[in-house]
């Protein structure tokens, strides 16, 4: 029951953000946007070393493999991914131009979206580590990781959300495509449960893989998105913060 809880609670951030439509008669304030993105950069950083990366080396030793080497191949493989998520968006964008039939809002969407996969992934695999009970990863590591990553999911749900309210969207439509860019997240996480409880040789290899997507989302677009001219240093703040929170969390929990 306690595994279950802790796929489904990074979706739980999602429609909390989400639902902050029904609470804000326009957008977001551009600053609080500015400080929750580095909030969930710091997160995100965070949790890919002291949840993944880490794990990942003390997995490879346990299995009697160069130590740095699976960390190292996952990690660039985690980064080509979304390099290619990132090579395919701006060419639906090209298309929706074109056509005029999809929003840009919704190409946003569906970005954040892919971006979720391995996140839910990440989450699966802290539990799938923990199960095995050789990994350096204890349940209560893998929870911190899950309620990390639902605290830097609720700004996602709420960028979403919000521009498509802007657009003319009802609250209520705006809320479901929102809370529908998080349900991938539960789906992967269990799917790479299944996958590694079987096959737990690929575990360093797929920590490191979540780490290295993780860490280009958080550089490629959050820290870019968190500055602002006026007011540069409250996305650096919002990191500080997540960062020290999460480490916190994993440390203490772990």
């Amino acid at each position: 029951m306690q595994i279950v809880l802790g796929l489904l609670i990074p979706f739980v951030g999602t429609s909390i953000g989400s639902s902050a439509v029904f609470l804000m008669r326009k957008t977001l304030d551009e600053r609080v946007e500015k400080i929750l993105l580095g909030f969930a950069s710091g997160v995100m950083v965070a949790a890919s070393v002291w949840s993944l990366i880490i794990p990942s080396i003390e997995m490879a030793e346990s299995q009697n493999v160069i130590s740095w080497l699976p960390s190292t191949i996952g990690f660039i493989l985690g980064i080509l991914f979304l390099l290619l998520l990132d090579y395919l968006i701006p060419k639906m964008k090209k298309k929706e131009e074109c056509s005029g039939k999809v929003k840009k809002t919704f190409i946003m969407a569906l970005a954040v979206t892919l971006h979720n996969i391995p996140e839910g992934m990440a989450v699966g695999v802290c539990f799938a580590g923990a199960i095995s009970g050789n990994a350096g990863i204890t349940i209560a590591g893998a929870m911190a990781l899950a309620i990390g990553i639902a605290v830097q999911n609720i700004p996602e749900g709420a960028i979403i959300s919000m521009p498509l309210k802007s657009e003319g969207m009802s609250k209520v439509k705006s809320f479901i495509f929102g809370i529908l860019s998080g349900i991938v997240e539960p789906i992967s996480a269990f799917l790479t449960l299944l996958i590694t409880g079987t096959i737990e040789i690929i575990l360093p290899y797929l920590l490191s893989f979540a780490a290295g997507a993780m860490i280009y989302v958080v550089v490629e677009e959050l820290i870019p998105e968190s500055k602002i001219e006026k007011s540069f240093s409250l996305g650096t703040i919002g990191f500080s913060v997540g960062f020290l929170i999460m480490m916190i969390m994993d440390i203490a929990l772990g």
